[in-house]
This record gives structure tokens, C-alpha cells and sequence, in this order.
């Protein structure tokens, strides 16, 4: 069976390995490789994106040859939801601190799913914050700001 190419799942997922890939491995480009003895910035984001490459070529090939449809319909809500959650965390870090940050980007993250409730999420922004800071800020050391609620600076 032929299914157009914008129809393939093969296919399309080979195309997103290949443009993230090919994007990390493009900004690595601006950042020094080094050697595999002593490695730069550089380094692993390259060899990454080289494999996801590699990956994608195989995904693209597999769907061309099989050529499965797409299942169902595209996720929009959730899509949106999760890129906004993304960036809202990413602003915040720099405004309120991590804890404030973390939570607002599991509640909203929970929010972009089909069952939503209050209290297993709570539990849940509870639960990752506290092992977000166990790993993070007292087990590696990463100096974020707790609370910083610093607006309009």
C-alpha cells in the first residue's frame, strides 16, 4: 500500500530526526570539537546530531519502502500547550526561580493532556519539584535561585 508522503508516518518522523539533527549540529558548528581525549562545547552536540541524522535517514528510507499511514489526527491543543509551557518556564526561570517555574510547567504540561485532575497533578508538581531540587541544586550544585520574584528589572 502507497500513502502520499505527507500521509507516512515513516516519513515525516525521518524528516523531523533530520531537521533537528541537522539543527542541533549546525549551531554546534559556532562551538570548538576538540579531540575524543579532551572534547570541546562542541563535541557531543555534533556527534548527536549526526546520529539523529543517521537515524532519520534510516526512519525516512523505512517509510518510503512501507509507506504506513498516519494514525488519527494531529495533537494542535497539546502541541501549543506544551511549547507554551516550555517557554513560560524558560521565562519565569529568570523572574520567580526555579521552584515557581517548575511548577507552573508540570501543571500547565498536565493541562495539555486528556484527563486532567487537580489533585493527582499537585501530588505529581510536588513530587517532580522536590526531586528536580534534590538532583539539581543539591546533588549537582547548579546555582538557580529558589525564589527570586524579581519583576520589572
Amino acid at each position: 500500500m502507497k500513502t502520499r508522503f505527507l500521509d507516512n508516518q515513516d516519513f515525516l518522523a525521518g524528516l523531523l530526526f533530520i531537521a533537528i539533527g541537522a539543527g542541533g549540529f549546525g549551531i554546534a558548528l559556532s562551538y570548538p570539537f576538540g579531540s575524543v581525549q579532551h572534547m570541546g562545547p562542541g563535541f557531543f552536540p555534533r556527534v548527536l546530531g549526526g546520529i539523529l541524522v543517521g537515524f532519520g535517514i534510516v526512519t525516512l528510507v523505512r517509510g518510503l519502502r512501507s509507506g504506513e499511514p498516519v494514525q488519527g489526527e494531529w495533537g494542535w491543543y497539546p502541541l501549543v500547550m506544551l511549547t507554551a509551557s516550555l517557554v513560560a518556564f524558560g521565562w519565569l526561570m529568570e523572574h520567580v526561580g526555579l521552584v515557581a517555574s517548575l511548577v507552573v510547567l508540570i501543571v500547565s504540561s498536565a493541562y495539555a493532556g486528556r484527563e486532567f485532575r487537580w489533585g493527582e497533578v499537585a501530588v505529581l508538581a510536588v513530587a517532580m519539584t522536590l526531586l528536580a531540587l534534590v538532583i539539581f541544586v543539591w546533588g549537582l550544585g547548579l546555582p538557580y535561585e529558589l525564589f527570586a520574584f524579581e519583576f520589572g528589572e
